[in-house]
């Protein structure tokens, strides 16, 4: 039996938080809704858009999009879940640094994190 909260086939929406992109904003760390391939920034990041994606959607798990990491998350049980190879790419680009992106950073991020 499949898990509908993950969609194996649908590619990730982009390469960097969608709400950051669009409003020029910035992220610290990107997750992947894994139904439908929305990212999103993580919840240390000023906009926590991901969880905010999910709010909205109802769409609970998401995939850490950072190279390197291939753990699943679950909003709705607020924890670890497991899940399945998701289609490419797995991360954001390896030249693009965490946070991100490059010039849209301020110089004292670390005091804007949550």
């Amino acid at each position: 039996m499949s898990d509908p909260a993950i969609d194996p086939a649908v590619p990730p929406s982009g390469e960097g938080c969608v709400e950051c992109d669009a409003s020029g904003g910035w992220w610290f760390h990107l997750r992947r809704c894994a139904a439908c391939g929305h990212v999103g920034c993580c919840d240390s990041s000023p906009g926590q858009h991901a969880r905010a994606h999910a709010g909205a959607t109802g769409h609970p798990v998401v995939r850490s999009f950072e190279p390197g990491e291939d753990w699943f998350w679950s909003f709705a049980s607020d924890g670890p879940v497991a899940g399945a190879e998701l289609a490419p790419p797995q991360h954001r680009p390896l030249d693009q640094p965490a946070p991100g992106p490059r010039d849209r950073v301020p110089a004292d991020w670390r005091s804007r994190l949550h």
